[in-house]
C-alpha cells in the first residue's frame, strides 16, 4: 500500500511518526509540501520520499491524506482532482468541511474519509473521530482505522457528530493545557517550584483520565471516590462548583462546537 500526504505540518508529522512506529515502510510513504525544510525533517526523521509536486503524490497514492487548513483545501483539491485513481482513499483533517463539499470538489465518485485528530497524536495519545461516504467499502474504512489507530484511540461516528468531536475532543487539549497551567499556578503559590508543579499537575491529568478510560466507571464516581467526608477534595470541589467551573466549560465548548458549524 501506497500512502501519500499533503501538507507537511505537525499533524501530518504526527500520522506519519505512527505509522512507521507501527512497521509500515517508509518507503511506501510520499510526503508533499512547500517548505523544504519541512521535507528535508521528514527525510532525516523517518526515511519517507519526500516532493513538492502534489499531483504526483495524489497519482501514486492507495491513501491520500490531506494534512491542510480548511482555507486551502479547495486550491488542492482543484489541483489534484484530475490526478486521484478510482480506487484511491482521500483522507481529510480540515475541520468543518463535510463529505460532501469535500465529494463535490473532487468528483461525485471519490472515496473520502473525513477526520477529526487532535494534538496529543504527536505522542501517541490521539483521539480520532472518523466519518466517511458510501463510496468507501467497510474494508478499506478498517484499512483506514488501523492505520489511525497506530497514534492513538479511533471512533467511527456519523458526520453530524463531527462538531461535537471538534468540541471534546479537537479543541479540547487547549483546555486542558489551560487547567494544567492553573493548578501549576496555584501550586507555585503553596510554594513548589514551576517544573516540579507541572510535572504533579500534568501526571494527575493523565491518571485521572486512564482511570476513565480502564475503569469504565462515570467520572462523577470517580469523583466521589476522591472526596472523604469534610475533607480537602470536598472543599476545593466546592469552590469550583461556586465560581462556575462546569458551567464554564460547557459554554466553551458549546462556542467551540458553533464555530465549527459555521467554518
Amino acid at each position: 500500500m501506497k500512502l501519500g500526504f499533503i501538507g507537511s505540518g505537525n499533524m501530518c508529522g504526527a500520522i506519519v511518526d505512527g505509522i512507521v512506529k507501527s512497521g509500515f515502510e517508509p518507503k511506501d510513504i510520499t510526503v508533499s509540501g512547500v517548505l523544504q525544510e519541512q521535507l528535508d525533517s521528514f527525510m532525516e526523521k523517518y526515511g519517507v520520499l519526500t516532493t513538492t509536486d502534489n499531483i504526483s503524490v495524489a497519482a501514486d497514492s492507495d491513501v491520500l491524506f490531506l494534512c491542510v487548513k480548511p482555507n486551502v483545501i479547495y486550491a488542492v483539491a482543484d489541483e489534484i482532482k484530475e490526478s486521484v485513481g478510482k480506487e484511491t482513499v482521500v483522507v481529510s483533517i480540515a475541520a468543518g468541511q463535510s463529505l460532501e463539499k469535500l465529494q463535490n470538489a473532487l468528483g461525485s465518485d471519490t472515496k473520502i474519509v473525513r477526520l477529526m485528530p487532535n494534538t496529543p497524536a504527536l505522542v501517541g495519545e490521539g483521539m480520532t473521530a472518523m466519518t466517511y461516504n458510501e463510496n468507501v467499502t467497510e474494508t478499506e474504512a478498517e484499512e483506514v482505522k488501523k492505520i489511525l489507530d497506530s497514534f492513538g484511540k479511533t471512533e467511527i461516528v456519523p458526520e453530524k457528530l463531527m462538531d461535537a468531536v471538534t468540541a471534546v475532543s479537537g479543541s479540547s487539549p487547549a483546555y486542558v493545557f489551560m487547567f494544567i497551567e492553573a493548578m501549576a499556578d496555584a501550586a507555585v503559590m503553596g510554594g513548589m517550584p514551576r517544573n516540579q508543579a507541572y510535572t504533579f499537575a500534568a501526571q494527575a491529568v493523565l491518571g485521572s483520565a486512564k482511570m476513565v478510560l480502564e475503569t469504565g466507571k462515570c467520572p462523577a464516581e470517580l469523583k466521589d471516590m476522591v472526596c472523604s467526608p469534610s475533607g480537602t477534595t470536598i472543599e476545593a470541589v466546592a469552590s469550583l462548583e461556586r465560581n462556575g467551573f462546569r458551567g464554564a466549560v460547557i459554554d466553551a465548548m458549546k462556542a467551540c462546537i458553533d464555530k465549527s458549524k459555521n467554518l
